[in-house]
């Protein structure tokens, strides 16, 4: 079996940075065991697999070790296959996701892709032992969203200084944690840990700026924000809160186009 893989680089504009995402685009789902190896095989954060859908393309997010719900970057990065290898003829292409609904990217000028996902609803919630102890810093605020917390903090400085025990976070019940705070030169900044989902760090992740989207637009009094993540890869977003839905746009490079070839039965 051969199947045509892409690597992207999302929510950047040049190469070894941003957030890499691997997009498979097939002609009929794999089974689940199959599709799942090749992500721990490729060991990016995710990896994107699309099949033709209405007038979309249904899409799945794997990361090394799970499937996961919701994925930003590897959607930019889909949309950027399509619009580049691909015979797309429209500015936008409608995703459909099983657990989130109908998504979109939009293409836009100077090479910027839009997302359009829904807001994710954040409560507060009691300070989290655990957490705190893994993270090593006690935030001033805990929410809790569908599958991650967000953690606030004073300073970016603050973000930056964090190096959290990931053994310990590991063992927490959570998709990942964010953390985040008012920014410097952009409106807000945050990391995303996610160990239990077999990525300790990730470098740039557009689901959870559907939870720092609302919380932040709230704090500063303004829709349209600007993010940075401050991974080692690092990664820009720019944000719109509108109300039931979140705009996330960035940009997307292109780092390799290969093939995937599995022989003989699967294990």
């Amino acid at each position: 079996m051969k199947l045509k893989m892409y690597q992207i680089d999302a929510f950047t504009d040049q190469v070894f940075s941003g957030n890499p995402a691997a997009v498979c685009i097939l002609e009929s789902w794999l089974d689940d065991t199959t599709m799942q190896r090749i992500a721990a095989e490729n060991n990016l954060a995710e990896t994107a697999f699309l099949v033709k859908h209405r007038e979309g393309f249904a899409i799945r997010w794997f990361t090394p070790s799970i499937e996961v719900a919701l994925c930003g970057h590897a959607t930019l990065a889909s949309a950027f296959v399509l619009f580049n290898y691909y015979d797309v003829t429209t500015d936008k292409i409608n995703f459909y996701s099983q657990s989130r609904g109908a998504l979109s990217v939009e293409k836009g000028k100077d090479g910027l892709l839009t997302l359009d996902f829904p807001v994710d609803a954040i409560v507060e919630v009691q300070p989290q032992d655990t957490l705190n102890e893994a993270i090593g810093k006690v935030p001033i605020q805990t929410f809790k969203g569908k599958t991650d917390y967000l953690l606030i903090y004073e300073s970016q400085q603050d973000i930056e200084d964090i190096a959290p025990n990931f053994h310990v976070l590991g063992k927490a019940n959570v998709r990942g944690v964010i953390v985040s705070a008012k920014g410097i030169k952009v409106d807000f900044v945050s990391r995303f840990f996610a160990p239990g989902s077999g990525i300790d760090e990730d470098p740039v992740t557009g689901s959870a700026h559907t939870t720092l989207t609302p919380y932040w637009s709230k704090q500063l009094g303004k829709t349209k924000l600007s993010a940075k993540q401050l991974s080692k890869r690092g990664g820009d977003l720019f944000c719109e809160d509108l109300g039931e839905r979140i705009k996330i746009t960035g940009k997307a490079v292109p780092y390799l186009i290969g093939e995937i070839e599995i022989q003989g039965s699967l294990p």
